[in-house]
């Protein structure tokens, strides 16, 4: 089986979930799966709650990217895996994991995922969702409150000390990788439109 690696970064809130819930729905049913980065933020058991609330969760240390590589090496000889599953209430792994089947396409999402070469390097499309900060801020803000029982202090102070930074640092010369730039993500439906186009042809090819 023939299989498409599609890898959607950009920076927090810039619209990168919204397109790839899009991307799901136009290839419904077992053709296509999706691996978030956010899965494999790196289990941190030594350390107390509050130890774990201090950690940098924007910097590429903070993940496993070397098992999301395997994982997605493991998918594409067409073997099944169990990618882990991360707590954003807990700030650590669970100890659950969840089955994923292999699959004509697979989707990676995340912040930082053309960061790495590795990772890059197994991507057939890299897409990268451009968002105005205010924007991406705002967004951010409503989703760690509302889902991630946040304070909106905490989030604030994230944002300026970690995520920002970072952002500047390693998201946003990550760019340049880009096959394409799609503005606003999910909610810029031509693009969206012309996007699952070119992954059909992808997929069409022999």
């Amino acid at each position: 089986m023939k299989v498409t690696v599609i890898g959607v970064a950009g920076g927090t809130g810039s619209g990168k979930s919204t397109l790839v819930k899009r991307l799901q729905e136009a290839f419904k049913g077992d053709d296509v799966v999706t691996l978030c980065h956010d899965y494999y933020y790196k289990a941190h058991p030594e350390l107390t709650y509050e130890e774990r609330t201090k950690l940098n969760y924007d910097h590429p240390q903070a993940f496993d990217t070397d098992m999301l590589v395997e994982h997605i090496r493991t998918l594409k000889s067409n073997v099944p895996i169990e990618h882990p599953v991360y707590s954003f209430v807990d700030h650590n792994r669970t100890e659950e994991t969840v089955p994923v089947k292999p699959s004509k396409v697979i989707i990676v999402d995340g912040i930082l995922i053309f960061e790495n070469k590795e990772l890059r390097e197994l991507m057939d499309m890299k897409v990268f969702v451009d968002t105005d900060a205010d924007i991406r801020l705002a967004r951010r803000i409503l989703r760690d409150v509302r889902d991630r029982g946040r304070s909106m202090e905490s989030v604030i102070m994230q944002y300026t000390t970690t995520v920002k930074p970072m952002h500047e640092e390693f998201v946003e010369p990550s760019k340049k990788y880009a096959d394409v730039i799609i503005p606003e993500g999910g909610f810029n439906s031509v693009a969206v439109s012309m996007l699952i186009q070119n992954i059909r042809s992808l997929i069409n090819e022999e």
